[in-house]
């Protein structure tokens, strides 16, 4: 069974950043696709940024373009995300997730990965 464990979540001021660190249990092409979801309580759970395992391929939503940067080591068999000018709006549970062999262009999609984290809380304070 594959686990994935988050790390690195906590409370941040406005505009400040934090990284974020995803471990994952095995490496194979049931974990090739990587990604970040958040969810805030009453809310639908938000795709934050996906990548491939060769991290040729990256999506990012528009909510966090530009300011937030997946990557991965494969070596290590951990997901990053480098949260940098973080807002009030990004105070979220993130969680990890994992699934198949490639991830599908466009926006993330809940159904695509069958494998998640438990989740850390990340709080920015204005």
């Amino acid at each position: 069974q594959v686990q994935l464990v988050e790390s690195g979540g906590g409370s941040v001021q406005a505009g400040g950043s934090l990284r974020l660190s995803c471990t994952v249990s095995e490496y194979t092409p049931r974990t090739y696709c990587m990604g970040w979801f958040r969810q805030v309580p009453g809310k639908e759970r938000e795709g934050v940024a996906s990548i491939d395992t060769r991290a040729a391929s990256r999506y990012y939503a528009d909510s966090v373009k530009g300011r937030f940067t997946i990557s991965r080591d494969n070596a290590k068999n951990t997901l990053y995300l480098q949260m940098n000018s973080v807002k009030p709006e990004d105070t979220a549970m993130y969680s990890c997730a994992a699934g198949g062999s490639e991830c599908w262009p466009g926006a993330m999609v809940e159904g695509d990965f069958g494998y998640w984290g438990q989740g850390t809380q990340v709080t920015v304070s204005s």
